[in-house]
């Protein structure tokens, strides 16, 4: 009998009372609307299977992937009437799938719409481009005979620049509200997470939060607002002393300048700790502060032990990883900041 596999020496810990209480934040905040939940891309980095039951248990009813294959790894989790794919059918299979399942395709096109009916139709959404030019139906065939025929849940649209003050929000937003205007709808959204701090005019019926759920502040607004869900952490797997005049790691870009205490931690590029980090990430055990020497490497990390005697090899540290002051220090924008954190984390 084989012995039970390894765990890596890596974990993301993730706050389920602060994601519950982000949700329920952006709910209330969201004014009349209410608050769905953006879960594409395994849940932002965090595990789709672990978040999903976590918002539904807060009070969200609807869920939004990017993907078919997204949904249907969240089947057995909550009705199927409660996940909506963004991307919407790209083939007669993935058609064929919502038919069957009851999975809501958000239309983004006459030829999606034209597909979705070929196979009988039914419920779904549609998605209006405004101004973000990305997937979405042009404002030019709002008219057109295949969108008149659909029977639409939620009149979509998104904003391109809802995380600053920017000119085009008014016009998307104008332009949603003539769209809504002119195709029967149940409900309609545009706001993303910065969207809802725009106010109720940006709210429609339902929103779309993803960033802020996970501890993302795409803007100054929701500062006070929004909690950190996710803690990375990674293990130390060796101490070692460095004297003055040795260098570390790839291409020596640190030098010691005196005797120097160090740790290498198991943990890389390959995680999702990427290069940007390196001579600038900081790990902290307990209160201490645990700078990042030399270049970040594939599967390895060294930090300064000067301020930590007694860490030794097996213990964990935390990355700093707040996600406004990450994203802030290390040039990477907060999604991908936990989106790329990689699959040996156990979370």
């Amino acid at each position: 009998m084989l012995p039970n596999r390894p765990d890596y020496p890596l974990r993301l810990t993730i706050d389920a009372a602060a994601l519950a209480d982000n949700w329920r934040a952006l709910d209330r905040l969201s004014g009349n609307a209410s608050a769905a939940a953006a879960v594409k891309a395994d849940g932002y980095g965090l595990g789709a299977r672990r978040v999903v039951p976590l918002l539904w248990e807060a009070g969200c009813r609807t869920f939004y992937v990017a993907h078919w294959a997204e949904a249907a790894e969240l089947l057995d989790l909550v009705p199927p009437e409660s996940i909506v794919v963004l991307h919407g059918p790209l083939t007669a299979a993935d058609a064929a799938f919502a038919k069957l399942t009851k999975v809501r395709p958000v239309i983004n096109s006459l030829a999606q719409a034209q597909r979705w009916q070929a196979t009988g139709s039914g419920l779904c959404d549609l998605m209006v481009d405004t101004g973000i030019n990305r997937l979405g139906l042009a404002m030019s065939d709002l008219g057109n005979p295949l969108i008149a025929a659909l029977d639409i849940d939620t009149l979509h649209s998104h904003l391109a620049s809802g995380d600053e003050v920017s000119p085009l929000n008014e016009v998307q937003r104008g332009r949603w509200i003539e769209a809504c205007s002119h195709v029967p709808h149940r409900r309609a959204a545009l706001a993303n997470s910065a969207g809802i701090a725009l106010g109720s005019d940006y709210h429609g019926d339902i929103t779309r939060p993803g960033l802020a759920l996970y501890g993302g502040v795409p803007c100054a607004a929701l500062t006070q607002h929004i909690r950190q869900v996710a803690q990375p952490e990674a293990q130390l797997i060796q101490r070692r002393t460095l004297q003055a005049g040795d260098t570390v790691g790839y291409n020596a870009t640190f030098t010691a300048s005196v005797p120097l205490e160090v740790g290498v931690v198991s943990l890389g590029y390959a995680d999702g700790y990427l290069r940007c980090w390196s001579n600038l990430g900081t790990m902290r055990a307990g209160g201490a502060e645990l700078p990042v020497l030399g270049r970040v490497s594939m599967d390895m990390t060294v930090i300064d032990l000067s301020v930590a005697p007694d860490l030794a090899e097996g213990d964990w540290v935390s990355l700093d990883y707040s996600l406004p002051e990450a994203a802030a220090s290390s040039g990477l924008s907060q999604y991908e900041l936990l989106t790329s954190l990689g699959r040996r984390f156990q979370r």
